[in-house]
């Protein structure tokens, strides 16, 4: 389609200007401005305490205002220590994960950590278990024991994604004396060991971040003063780059904005190697009309992603039919297997041989943006067209919109979904697997146990034929609709430099890249 062929040839041109340009505008000039790196997104902080959230706004923080033991080097897939002197697998079972904690680092508070630290990180995040938090990355951790800078996690079974998952937001240590350990934190301070320290915050607003000069881990040294600015809409975020308040954006931009969008102005577009996705969640509870299996197939039935892609998303987003992505080991395509195009007669078929009374009246609940909105208008239309649906829409805010769908507010919701780490597993233990994090109330025991054999192989193109079924499995149950797939574009003025690091899809916002040259 033509908008989607321009937009590669304007990335194309970006990535072009990033890469080629002399080294010398790539470089920090030694008489550089000392104000911080304005940078713009659409992403919301939930919680400040890393026991309290699983979205991409507040992991984006944490990566750079906390440490984990494990993190992710530009371009590589593997984690590496950052925290941590040394991991490692303890026998060849992949059942106990044992990390050295690094001797030099001290909590703001001037206090050296410890493994106790590290426990007691863990230990809070699994004890709160936060309707919002990132408890439901870590089914197989039973417990974690410290001794002195060792810190050994004992797992129920053979996880060899464990270390993928502590090199995550999930994975975040605390200072024991600045975080009760059955409460979260509400007074949006923060006492980690990152590369930035919190120096001042708005909530929904802006977050001012300076370097810390006591960080010690896989960076070679921090970067500059960064002030993150917080825009409720995309339409928001598009006018402050106009206007020249921001000088990088990052997550989400509206879509007729980026189609129409010159790179030579001195813009420069970077797409990252990312793999952000778009979900239709069914709340599968009883009480919800989505608690039927068949009226959620009647609606995957009838559902046209093309119309969507090209309407709401001018063409800047591809259909997806299937629970992982392309690029990832395992990608199928399950729905367009059972479900290739619009079939009213299909839907209607569905409803009947199940005794369902028609037209299902039901709640859609989306996040505040007019993209979003767009795109949730078309989906309504499409499915009251058939006669078969009544559809009431539910537009808030990203809190209340989040906590809503949390607390089964909605049959139908919306949700984005950006990997935690670069493996399939992130794409189907958070999404479907009993207790996920997108609140579905879905569970299923054959899922869930294929999940776990996925989690066996240190080689993960061993799991390909399980990642295979299970999508399978989900294109049968339907607790979600994959709607598209996109990758992930980083927009900066040619005042800074870095903007290509910024993000390559391993969920680390690498702040420190940016510079003003």
């Amino acid at each position: 389609m033509r908008s989607t062929v321009r937009l590669r040839i304007l990335i194309t041109c970006g990535v072009l200007v990033a890469a080629g340009v002399g080294g010398w505008q790539l470089l920090p000039s030694d008489e550089g401005r000392t104000d911080p790196v304005p940078v713009g997104t659409t992403d919301q902080v939930s919680s400040l305490d890393p026991a309290g959230a699983y979205d991409a706004g507040s992991w984006a923080i944490y990566s750079n205002v906390y440490q984990s033991l494990l993190t992710f080097k530009p371009g590589f897939t593997t984690p590496t220590p950052d925290a941590a002197e040394s991991c490692k697998f303890v026998g060849d079972k992949l059942a106990t994960y044992q990390c050295t904690l690094r001797g030099d680092l001290t909590f703001p508070s001037g206090r050296t950590v410890t493994g106790e630290d590290v426990k007691y990180s863990f230990d809070r995040m699994l004890k709160i278990k936060a309707e919002l938090g990132p408890a439901p990355l870590f089914p197989t951790l039973k417990n974690v024991t410290a001794d002195g800078r060792t810190v050994t996690f004992n797992l129920s079974g053979r996880d060899a994604t464990f270390p993928l998952k502590l090199a995550t937001g999930a994975g975040s240590i605390v200072d024991r004396e600045r975080y009760q350990a059955d409460t979260l934190r509400q007074d949006n301070g923060v006492d980690g060991t990152g590369p930035y320290i919190l120096k001042e915050y708005k909530p929904g607003q802006s977050a001012l971040l300076e370097p810390n000069p006591k960080y010690r881990g896989a960076l070679a040294g921090t970067g500059r003063p960064v002030l993150v600015k917080y825009f409720k809409e995309s339409e928001q975020l598009a006018e402050a780059w106009k206007s020249g308040d921001v000088q990088v954006t990052h997550r989400q931009l509206p879509p007729s904005f980026v189609e129409n969008l010159d790179t030579n102005g001195g813009t420069r577009l970077t797409e990252a190697e990312s793999a952000e996705i778009r979900n239709i969640v069914f709340n599968t509870r009883d009480e919800s009309p989505m608690g039927t299996k068949a009226v959620r197939q009647a609606i995957a039935a009838l559902l046209d992603r093309p119309t969507i892609t090209t309407g709401a998303y001018k063409g800047t987003v591809e259909p997806l039919y299937s629970l992982i992505p392309q690029g990832f080991v395992g990608h199928s395509t399950a729905f367009y297997d059972r479900y290739p195009a619009p079939d009213e007669k299909k839907a209607k078929k569905l409803l009947k041989d199940a005794g369902v009374r028609t037209p299902v009246a039901f709640t859609f609940g989306y996040r505040q943006d007019a993209t979003y909105k767009a795109e949730t208008v078309e989906i309504k239309k499409q499915l009251e067209e058939s006669g078969l649906f009544e559809v009431k829409l539910v537009e808030a805010d990203w809190p209340t919109f989040q906590k809503g769908y949390a607390n089964g507010a909605y049959d139908v919701y919306t949700v984005g979904w950006l990997p935690d780490f670069p493996d399939s597993d992130s794409f189907t233990a958070p999404l479907v697997g009993t207790g996920n994090a997108l609140a579905s109330g879905y569970s299923s025991k054959s899922v869930d146990k294929l999940i776990t054999d996925t989690q066996q192989y240190s080689d993960r193109s061993r799991a390909t034929g399980d990642f295979k079924v299970i999508q399978d499995e989900i294109a049968q149950d339907v607790p979600l609709i994959p709607l598209w797939q996109k990758k992930d574009y980083v927009l900066a003025t040619e005042a800074v430099g870095g903007s290509q690091n910024l993000s390559d899809g391993t969920g680390i916002w690498r702040l420190w890249e940016l510079a003003w040259l």
